[in-house]
């Protein structure tokens, strides 16, 4: 299966104030690490997709072998960001597996159980031992629904919604740590202090 995996990092970091994508996290920053998840799964193409400290970013992470969106309407939420970032999609990919630029605790093996689960037409979403979480597949059958979604929680309410298919694929793991405020991040390097 033709696989594009989609790395969102636009977000501005309004709570944090300042870019969460360069915290450290491993001795690099946070965005590094995703995206040497990413590099490890089974992705035919990586995407990122930038906003915030867009400059600040690819100023200090490594983007080699990814392909880099900006999208300056990063502010009106993550569904924006979702949007442009298909259209980089390799256009043969019959899904995309969303994962988050804030997220570095996500391992390729949980990713590789989320590809194996996935068909064209459904949505998927990791079931960890403590709840739902990131990353998730969408099939190409549901991408124009992705496109006609608004602000920052519009992928859980398409798959709330009843509209598409979903399935759950279980973890045996907790939810991994995002970071959005200086608690999440000391609650992360208190997790994994690498």
């Amino acid at each position: 299966m033709t696989v594009t995996g989609i790395v969102l990092a636009a977000g501005g970091s309004t709570r944090l104030g300042r870019p969460k994508q360069l915290l450290e996290y491993r001795g690099s920053p946070m965005l590094d690490a995703v995206l040497r998840v990413a590099r490890g799964c089974d992705f035919d193409r990586v995407v990122v997709a930038l906003g915030g400290a867009a400059a600040e970013v690819e100023a200090a992470v490594d983007l080699t072998g990814v392909r880099v969106v900006h999208n300056p309407d990063f502010g009106s939420g993550c569904a924006s960001t979702i949007a442009r970032a298909l259209d980089a999609a390799d256009p043969r990919a019959e899904g995309v597996v969303l994962m988050l630029g804030d997220q570095p605790g996500v391992e390729p093996a949980t990713v590789a159980a989320l590809v194996r689960a996935a068909r064209p037409d459904v949505g998927a979403v990791c079931r960890y031992r403590d709840g739902r979480g990131h990353p998730l597949w969408f099939g190409r059958e549901i991408f124009a629904d992705l496109r006609t979604l608004h602000g920052d929680k519009g992928v859980w309410r398409l798959l709330e919604s009843g509209r598409i298919p979903v399935v759950e694929v279980p973890i045996e793991a907790e939810v991994p740590l995002d970071v959005d405020t200086w608690e999440d991040y000391r609650a992360l390097r208190a997790r994994d202090p690498g």
